[in-house]
């Protein structure tokens, strides 16, 4: 039963976190430099 509730609250935190990325994406941030790429020369 403890496995059980560990998993799923793992499950949850890990849901969470891929959640915040692909929102941090969609905002225009970067995973690798953590500023904000629509302002980025590099990109364009």
């Amino acid at each position: 039963m403890g496995t059980f509730i560990t998993t799923i609250i793992l499950l949850a935190v890990v849901g969470l976190a891929v959640r915040s990325m692909v929102r941090d994406r969609k905002r225009g941030k970067s995973l690798q430099c953590g500023g904000d790429c629509s302002q980025c020369k590099g990109c364009h």
